[in-house]
């Protein structure tokens, strides 16, 4: 079985790069055309079946074994929220 946490901690460096990436180009609901090619181009990369235009943005990433058992299924949010800088540092 693999643990999560340790492939996690191996990617470490990636993740948090892909996540930096992403929030340099914050869209607001139903205009994430740059955030959903940038997710999809990411999940192509790590060899995943992408389907996009889910819903107009939303990106679906499917990894298929030959191996029976349970699925798993993660789904995350993609829109950036107006948020209004109030420690000056804006």
């Amino acid at each position: 079985m693999v643990n999560v946490k340790e492939l996690v901690q191996k990617h470490k460096e990636q993740i948090v790069g892909i996540r930096r990436q992403l929030h340099q180009i914050p869209e607001p609901a139903y205009t994430e055309q740059k955030t959903a090619a940038a997710v999809a181009d990411h999940l192509k990369k790590a060899g995943l079946e992408v389907r996009t235009g889910v819903a107009r943005y939303g990106v679906v990433g499917l990894l298929r074994t030959e191996r029976p058992g349970p699925t798993l299924m993660i789904r995350a949010d993609m829109d950036a929220l107006p948020v209004e800088e109030c420690t000056g540092l804006a």
